[in-house]
C-alpha cells in the first residue's frame, strides 16, 4: 500500500488527460500522478504513428479495449462496436486524426442551458486558439491559433477525386468555404488533421511527451484503476492494480477523472456516485444520489456511401500486400508517400433541409472504397464518403452491471430511436447521392456500390442504416456539466455534484454532442478546465463574428 501523496490524480492518459497532465504539472510545486490503464505509445509503434495504419489498432486488444453496445433496439438488435484506445494518449491514438471544432453555434447551445453562460463560443474561442498551431491559416488569421502544441497540417486534397467531388457539391448547391474551423464551417473544404510532418500527432505527443522529464509528473501506464476513494463525501485516492498485481492505493489531494464517456461513468458507479436505488441493487455502498451518471448519451452514427470509379485514380492499388513494404520504407525514411496521410483529407457540412439553425450534416471524402476495419468491396478503384446526422437528438445510458471493474458496462445508445433522427437520416442518404451524382464526377463515376441502386424508398433507406450503420466513434456526454437535476459536474469547477475533491474532464462532460468529430472539443475543454481547477483567471473571451445561417 502506498502512502504517498500527490496534489493531483489524474485517472485516464487519453486526451483530457494528457492536457491536464501538462497544464497541471507546470508548477514545479505542484506534485501530479498520471494512471493509464492502457499500454504506453512507443516511438518504434507504426501502428500507431504512421496515419495510414490507423485500421491497424481499431479492432486490436493490444490498442482497443472493444466495447460493444447492448443490442440496439432500432437495428435490427445488432450489438455495434465502439473502439476506444487502449493505450497512452487514448483515443487519439487510434482516431482517424481529424480536427473539427464544430459550430460555433453548438457552444451557444451549450450556453444557452442554465449555468452554463461561460461556455459560449466567445469563452471557448481562445481555448481554441490556445491549443492550435494552425499551419494552412495566416499567423494574423483572427479565428485560429499559431502557438499552441497542436501542430495542424491541413489535408491537401490534391488526388482528382477530391476536387471533383468539391466541384460536385457545389453543383449540387452546396458551397465551398476557406476552412471549416474558422469563421464559416458550412460548406466543402480540406480538412485539418492531426499530422505533424507525416506522423501522427496524439495528444500524448503534443503535451505529455514534451514534458515527461518534470519531475513533479509521475506517468504510470498499464494501471488499471478500479474505484475513487472517498471519505465522506471527498475523494481522497483511488484504488489501481498493475498486471495481475494485488490492488494499491495512492493518494491526493484532487482526483480529476479523464477516463471518457463510458469510463467515467463506469468509475463513479462503482465508486458510489449515481443512480443510487441501480447502486443499491449492486450491492454498492451510496457515496452520493447522482441520476444523471451515465445518462444523457451521445454519439455520432454513420454510413459509407460507396461508388465505383472508371478511371484508374483511386487509393485502391496502394491496398496491396506486396506493396505494404514499399510504403512503409517511404513513410520510415521520408515521411512520405501513402503511408503519411490518414486519407480524410476533405469534406464538409451542410444542412438537410431549411428548417436547422446550423449544419446537421458531416462529409468525409475519401478516394477510396474502405470500411474502417480496412475491408474492401469486391472490385478495383473506388471511392466514397462518411455521412451522418450530427446532432440527433437520440439518448442513451452507460450503466454498470456488475461490481467487477473489468467487466463493461451496458452501453444503449438508441440509434434510430425518434422520428427527427430517421428523418435527418433519409434526407442524408439523399443529399450524399444528390452530390454524388452531379456532372463533376461523371467521368469517374462507375455506378454506386453501396448501399446500391435497389435501396431507393424511405423504408428501405432506413433498413439499410440499421443493417449497415457503424458508430464514429464519439461517445460522449454521459456525465454533463450543468445545474439542473441531471447535471453531474458544475460547469465552473468541474467538480462532481454532492462530492468533494473530486473532477470529470473528458468528453463525458459535454451537454450536447458536437456536429463534427469530438477530439478537437475535448481538448478544448481540457484546456479550459486547467485554469478552472487550478484557480487561474480564464482567457478573456473573444468574440468574432461568425457565420449564421437565417431562414424565411
Amino acid at each position: 500500500m502506498s502512502t504517498e501523496n500527490y496534489d493531483f490524480i489524474i485517472v485516464g492518459g487519453g486526451s483530457a488527460g494528457c492536457v491536464l497532465a501538462n497544464r497541471l504539472s507546470a508548477d514545479p510545486k505542484v506534485k501530479v500522478l498520471v494512471l493509464e490503464a492502457g499500454r504506453p505509445d512507443a516511438k518504434w509503434d507504426v501502428f500507431v504513428h504512421m496515419p495510414a495504419a490507423l485500421t491497424f489498432p481499431i479492432g486490436s486488444r493490444f490498442y482497443d479495449w472493444g466495447y460493444r453496445s447492448e443490442p440496439e433496439p432500432f437495428m435490427n438488435r445488432r450489438r455495434i462496436y465502439h473502439a476506444r484506445g487502449k493505450i497512452l494518449g487514448g483515443s487519439s491514438s487510434i482516431n482517424g486524426m481529424i480536427f473539427q471544432r464544430g459550430n460555433p453555434m453548438d457552444y451557444e447551445r451549450w450556453a444557452a442551458d442554465p449555468g452554463m453562460s461561460g461556455w459560449d463560443y466567445a469563452h471557448c474561442l481562445p481555448y481554441f486558439q490556445r491549443m492550435e498551431n494552425c499551419l494552412a491559416d495566416p499567423p494574423d488569421g483572427r479565428w485560429r491559433g499559431h502557438d499552441g502544441p497542436l501542430e495542424l497540417e491541413r489535408g491537401p486534397a490534391s488526388n482528382p477525386l477530391f476536387q471533383a467531388f468539391f466541384e460536385a457539391a457545389e453543383q449540387a448547391g452546396y458551397p465551398r468555404t476557406d476552412d471549416v474551423n474558422g469563421y464559416r464551417q458550412e460548406g466543402f473544404a480540406p480538412f485539418d488533421r492531426n499530422v505533424r510532418r507525416g506522423r501522427r500527432l496524439s495528444a500524448a505527443r503534443a503535451y505529455l511527451h514534451p514534458v515527461r522529464h518534470r519531475k513533479n509528473l509521475t506517468v504510470q501506464t498499464r494501471a488499471f484503476v478500479s474505484q475513487v476513494l472517498f471519505r465522506g463525501n471527498r475523494a481522497v485516492g483511488v484504488e489501481y492494480s498493475t498486471g495481475r498485481s494485488a490492488p494499491r492505493e495512492v493518494y491526493g489531494k484532487e482526483v480529476v477523472l479523464c477516463g471518457g464517456a463510458i469510463n467515467t461513468p463506469q468509475l463513479l458507479q462503482l465508486s458510489g456516485v449515481g443512480n443510487a436505488a441501480e447502486l443499491r441493487r449492486l450491492g454498492i455502498d451510496v457515496v452520493h444520489d447522482l441520476p444523471g451518471v451515465g445518462e444523457n448519451l451521445q454519439d455520432h452514427l454513420e454510413v459509407y456511401i460507396q461508388y465505383a470509379c472508371k478511371e484508374p485514380v483511386s487509393m485502391q492499388p496502394h491496398l496491396a500486400t506486396w506493396k505494404r513494404p514499399l510504403i512503409g520504407a517511404q513513410w520510415l525514411f521520408l515521411r512520405s508517400g501513402p503511408g503519411a496521410t490518414n486519407h480524410f483529407e476533405g469534406g464538409g457540412f451542410v444542412r438537410s433541409n431549411d428548417t436547422v439553425a446550423y449544419p446537421n450534416l458531416m462529409f468525409h471524402f475519401l478516394p477510396i472504397a474502405i470500411r474502417y476495419d480496412g475491408s474492401v468491396p469486391a472490385g478495383g478503384h473506388g471511392y466514397q464518403v462518411h455521412v451522418g446526422p450530427m446532432y440527433a437528438d437520440t439518448r442513451g445510458s452507460v450503466k454498470i452491471t456488475s461490481t467487477d471493474p473489468r467487466r463493461h458496462p451496458a452501453l444503449r445508445f438508441n440509434y434510430l430511436s425518434t422520428e427527427n433522427d430517421r428523418r435527418e437520416w433519409v434526407e442524408a442518404v439523399r443529399v450524399a447521392r444528390k452530390i454524388l451524382n452531379q456532372p463533376a464526377l461523371d467521368r469517374y463515376n462507375g455506378g454506386e456500390i453501396s448501399p446500391g441502386p435497389g435501396v431507393e424508398t424511405d423504408e428501405q433507406i432506413l433498413d439499410w442504416v440499421a443493417k449497415d450503420a457503424e458508430t464514429a466513434l464519439h461517445p460522449s456526454c454521459t456525465a454533463k456539466m450543468g445545474v439542473d437535476d441531471m447535471s453531474v459536474v458544475d460547469p465552473g469547477s468541474m467538480r462532481v455534484h454532492g462530492t468533494e475533491s473530486l473532477r470529470v474532464v473528458d468528453a463525458s462532460v459535454m451537454p450536447y454532442i458536437t456536429n463534427g468529430n469530438i477530439y478537437a472539443p475535448v481538448i478544448m475543454t481540457a484546456e479550459k478546465a486547467a485554469d478552472l481547477i487550478l484557480g487561474n483567471t480564464p482567457l478573456a473571451p473573444i468574440k468574432e463574428p461568425f457565420y449564421r445561417h437565417t431562414t424565411g
